[in-house]
């Protein structure tokens, strides 16, 4: 079997695409990997050296979402045709809405791990504001879901934002991402220790509502403050009593913090997954999560669920982990049998082969 994969290096699809890839190849099948948004550094392709049957094909072509991306997409369409051609594979297995449009005559599964117009919707409680880059990324959301022969979303909440902000969806299909959990250790002594893990400044991850209170345990909060584009800067985030900002850090330092962190904060509001809160899960982390749909469908009752949105609330839950280690161990535990049950790259890895299986001409490809 020989898949063509697309990702992108910004954000957690690359992290996405190194669980699926690995998979893919330990399994022995032939993977094109052809990436888009930036170059890759040496630390983040460092996964693909020496992995049997990957042929990686990095470019720096802009991504759908950014503005004035109309010449980067037909130009990016143009070169995903060309090695569709050159390398002739059995699926194209899609990360970015646009491709769905391809004119191959390859079968076409996208994955839509978020979307724009749900994000803000979601975040601002209304429609974003009619103007030529919505349009125009709506219109090319539209073609690419309608070009899909398949469309794989990571929770059934995606799903149904899809429907209600494009209509029908051929196909659509719900396919958990997963994490290995060999990655993370879920048997180190846990610090009286909060950990969040987002951008300070998304209002998405809404980071913020640890900041709108004190805490008498320490909060540690891993990701960028300042927002990529300088004219957002001028926002300050604010800090509390108890809230340390550690700024970014690499896998393997995220991966000591979730060791360290006896709980992990889920705070958004928007959040098609959330894989931060597997790996929170997979080092035995109690999670505290905000109320929202996909939180519920993802993590039932191991975890621990704050009023959606409130601070006040979410201090109080925090504070009743912080001296209730009972509790604490029970949520901790309850959160690791889920996600090792629900939420492991073998899992999300199997899911996608089998679907692979039903896309194929039969006799096109042996697996």
């Amino acid at each position: 079997m020989h898949v063509l994969v697309t990702a992108d290096t910004v954000g957690g699809v690359w992290t996405y695409t190194r669980e699926l890839v690995t998979g893919l190849a330990q399994r022995g099948v032939r993977v094109t990997l052809v990436s888009f948004g930036e170059i890759p550094t040496p630390a983040q392709a460092d996964w693909l050296d020496g992995l049997p049957g990957v042929d990686f094909r990095p470019t720096a072509f802009r991504l759908e979402w950014m503005q004035d991306v109309e010449e980067d997409l037909r130009r990016s369409s143009e070169f995903l045709k060309s090695i569709v051609h050159e390398t002739n594979p059995d699926l194209l297995h899609l990360s970015q809405f646009c491709y769905g449009a391809l004119n191959v005559d390859v079968p076409k599964m996208v994955i839509a791990h978020s979307d724009v117009y749900s994000w803000w919707t979601t975040v601002h409680g209304e429609a974003p504001p009619e103007n030529e880059w919505i349009r125009g990324y709506r219109e090319t959301v539209s073609r690419g879901l309608k070009g899909a022969d398949v469309v794989v979303a990571p929770s059934r909440w995606m799903i149904s934002a899809l429907r209600e902000h494009y209509g029908a969806v051929r196909q659509g299909l719900v396919i958990y991402n997963g994490r290995n959990p060999a990655l993370f250790n879920p048997h180190t002594s846990k610090e009286d220790l909060v950990l969040a893990v987002g951008r300070a400044w998304d209002k998405a991850k809404q980071i913020s509502l640890l900041s709108e209170c004190s805490h008498r345990i320490p909060v540690w909060v891993a990701g960028a403050e300042q927002h990529p584009d300088p004219a957002f800067r001028s926002e300050q985030v604010n800090r509390a009593r108890g809230v340390r900002y550690c700024g970014e850090q690499s896998d393997s330092q995220l991966r000591h913090l979730f060791g360290r962190a006896a709980i992990y904060t889920a705070t958004s509001q928007y959040e098609p997954f959330g894989l931060a809160a597997v790996e929170a899960a997979l080092s035995r982390c109690a999670v505290i999560a905000n109320d929202i749909p996909t939180f519920r469908e993802l993590w039932g009752e191991s975890a621990c669920y704050f009023r959606y949105n409130n601070a006040d609330d979410l201090a109080r839950k925090i504070d009743e982990l912080r001296t209730d280690r009972e509790l604490r161990m029970t949520y901790a535990n309850l959160a690791y049998r889920r996600a090792k049950q629900r939420f492991t790259a073998e899992r999300m890895v199997n899911d996608y082969l089998n679907l692979y299986r039903t896309m194929i001409p039969a006799g096109a490809a042996v697996a």
